[in-house]
């Protein structure tokens, strides 16, 4: 099973998304169908005109059917699924049809609407059915069988997949009984954190299908959980924004809806307050000197608001504000509130709720 990754010193090597690499066993299988033999390695061009190669793990063929799998490099980003098998089953009917796909174990099905996918179909994304489709059009028309029209089943399957689903936001978007098949270009961009990215544009998509015109979105399970508690808002209705600020309310503000919570700590929110979208400690810091002047702004001396500028952390400074009885979780709220509001550009009635280590609200705005 992929385990976390540290990110490696040195240049970062790209890797391959589950898509491209059920593209290349797709082309396998089918090729063996078609000329007898297995391609291994076997070379696909991307959208992007790169032309990866794959050697295969699994090699099996029949009358009318061969599997084909690859084991996913995902190079150095921490990909869930970075060395899961990837296993594509190709069906040749026996009577002219169309191309279709299916969810083999390990690949989940569609339950809710707002997907871009149908209800009730595999999670195989359209841009990955697209290079799919492609490379089966090419084959056939390579080896003189484009006339012939029969049928074609594609089936999926990660094995372990269904495991690996419970880490990711699958199942909160209606994804049941697997993972999804992912990839736009085909290329996985080392800690673009692409895949969470998609994950939550896809969770606004599923909530403003559903109806919901209020939506919550948390930089944590604790900020989540405290206001799925005060709000009582339905899971459809919570997007795990993480530290992707910018990437939700950039896609807020194509896909409004009239109400968005903001939870999440202190820290993080302070973050956003000062102006950053991304939230993560490697790519964002708080300004402790700027966050040390609030504090001066709310009356605290100057020896407070010396050592406030030295702090370890923010919640530091939030608990001298507390004990002092500054309001600072409510400002910093509301300047959050601000830079939110800055990147929607109007269309959404935007609340801040912050919250401690425990769950505590500190600070608040709307």
């Amino acid at each position: 099973m992929p385990t976390p990754r540290q990110k490696p010193d040195g240049p970062l090597r790209k890797g391959w998304t589950t898509g491209a690499c059920a593209t290349a066993a797709t082309v396998a299988a089918l090729q063996a169908l078609l000329t007898g033999d297995f391609p291994d390695p076997v070379t696909i061009t991307l959208p992007r005109g790169e032309e990866p190669t794959f050697e295969l793990t699994r090699k099996e063929i029949n009358a009318n059917q061969a599997t084909a799998s690859i084991i996913k490099d995902a190079g150095d980003d921490p990909d869930i699924t970075h060395g899961a098998e990837i296993v594509v089953t190709v069906t040749l009917g026996k009577t002219p049809g169309p191309i279709t796909f299916h969810a083999g174990p390990g690949v989940g099905t569609v339950t809710r609407p707002g997907l871009a996918l149908e209800v009730g179909e595999p999670a195989i994304n359209p841009h990955p059915r697209q290079m799919m489709e492609g490379v089966v059009r090419g084959l056939n028309a390579k080896y003189g069988t484009d006339g012939d029209n029969r049928s074609v089943a594609i089936t999926v399957a990660i094995p372990g997949g269904e495991a690996l689903a419970e880490k990711t936001m699958n199942g909160r978007l209606g994804i049941k009984g697997g993972l999804s098949v992912l990839g736009t270009t085909g290329v996985v961009i080392p800690y673009s954190c692409s895949s969470w990215i998609h994950s939550i544009h896809r969770g606004v998509d599923v909530s403003r299908a559903a109806g919901f015109t209020h939506i919550a979105a948390a930089t944590g399970s604790t900020s989540e959980a405290a206001v799925q508690k005060i709000l009582k808002l339905p899971e459809a209705a919570l997007i795990d924004m993480g530290d992707f600020a910018g990437g939700l309310l950039k896609y807020l503000r194509r896909h409004p809806v009239e109400r968005l919570t903001i939870a999440g700590g202190f820290g993080k929110l302070t973050k956003l307050a000062q102006g950053a979208m991304d939230l993560h400690s490697s790519r964002s810091r708080v300004d402790m000197v700027a966050l040390a002047g609030i504090l001066g702004s709310l009356g605290a001396d100057a020896d407070t608001v010396t050592a406030a500028e030295t702090a370890n952390t923010a919640v530091e400074v939030l608990e001298t504000a507390q004990a002092k009885g500054l309001a600072l979780g409510d400002l910093i709220a509301g300047r959050a509130r601000e830079a939110a509001m800055a990147t929607l550009s109007g269309g959404t009635r935007v609340d801040v709720m912050i919250f401690d280590r425990t769950g505590k609200q500190v600070g608040y705005a709307a």
